[in-house]
């Protein structure tokens, strides 16, 4: 009998067997697909390295890509084995020559990767497009090692194809509290002074220390093993792609690349080859056509970590204060 989970665990664990309805809306291409508008908005059962290359040339405006990293692991019962550094290299370049031709000129990829895959993928990425940035990103989780440093980072390289790309950087400021504010002439320079702190919106680096790897009490937590985090797309996304535009993940897993980009206004498509995930993901996508939200996103910028709670806090201080002086007024008035 399955262990009863605590009535705050959210994680999204649904069995094969009892989502036939979910799996129901996945898709299967076997043919060539003369319009990627026939595809989108769907998840597609199946293996990319046999889907990709059945998908119309330069129908995609950006690629988000998490492959298995180079490591021996378990994804619901099917095993990726460690291989040696010559065969992951291989292994790249097959997927890479796969989604390549799917990329529009001006054109975005990302692949996320820990330390040790990075050296293989950017190296391998720069055959392909133009790199433009390597971002480090701190998980904040992860095992200790007896004999080595503990590996609390992961990467993901930034490419485009061609020089003419899309980049909005005013879509992926942060908001950060200011310690030291600086004024001039008794005025604020360079920050904003609100009812909950003072806070200024910064340009975004390349290393991102204000993400929150899913965990059980979350929504967005499901019981995937390398869930990546609905924040740390959802900046790739709004940076790199506009309303509107199509977003290919070849490696879907429990569809978060998906869920995002419903969220944000963006077509998506997204390749899975196990059943178990596919099913989640559109149980996701179904959750978030009502429930618009990102954790850390809120008011078209990026907060950092632990801070947007104090924002809420003073917002539902205002709500209750406005709800006492319209209480009062009431009262006067009767």
């Amino acid at each position: 009998m399955p262990k009863e989970k605590a009535p705050r665990n959210k994680t999204l664990d649904t069995p094969v067997a009892e989502g036939a309805a979910y799996l129901a809306r996945c898709i299967r291409i076997e043919n060539p697909v003369g319009d990627i508008g026939a595809v989108l908005d769907k998840t597609v059962l199946g293996d990319t390295l046999s889907v990709c290359p059945l998908l119309p040339k330069e129908s995609v405006d950006l690629i988000i890509a998490d492959p298995p990293y180079n490591l021996t692991k378990s994804f619901n019962g099917s095993r990726f084995s460690r291989k040696k550094s010559a065969e992951y290299e291989d292994y790249t370049r097959r997927w890479l020559s796969a989604v390549c031709p799917l990329l529009k000129p001006g054109g975005s990829i990302y692949v996320c990767c820990d330390w040790e895959t990075s050296l293989i993928i950017g190296r391998v990425l720069g055959d392909f497009f133009t790199v433009r940035n390597r971002i480090t990103w701190q998980r904040e989780k992860g095992r200790g090692a007896k004999a080595n440093w503990k590996n609390g980072m992961e990467d993901i390289w930034y490419a485009t194809r061609g020089d003419d790309y899309t980049f909005n950087l005013d879509a992926v400021r942060i908001r950060k509290k200011v310690i030291a504010p600086y004024r001039v002439e008794g005025n604020p320079k360079g920050w904003t002074e609100t009812e909950s702190g003072k806070y200024r919106d910064t340009c975004p680096s390349n290393f991102w220390d204000d993400i929150t790897i899913p965990f059980w009490s979350m929504p967005e937590n499901t019981a995937h093993p390398t869930q990546k985090p609905e924040k740390l797309i959802a900046k790739i996304m709004l940076a790199s792609s506009n309303p509107g535009d199509v977003v290919l993940d070849p490696f879907l897993g429990s569809g978060t690349t998906s869920v995002v980009a419903r969220k944000l206004n963006r077509r998506y498509l997204g390749i899975e080859i196990e059943e178990q995930y596919c099913l989640w993901a559109e149980q996701r996508l179904e959750t978030a056509a009502s429930d618009p939200e990102i954790q850390g996103y809120a008011g078209g910028v990026f907060w950092e970590r632990n801070t947007l709670s104090d924002q809420n806090a003073a917002d539902e201080k205002r709500g209750r204060r406005s709800g006492y002086a319209a209480r009062k007024g009431e009262k006067q008035s009767e």
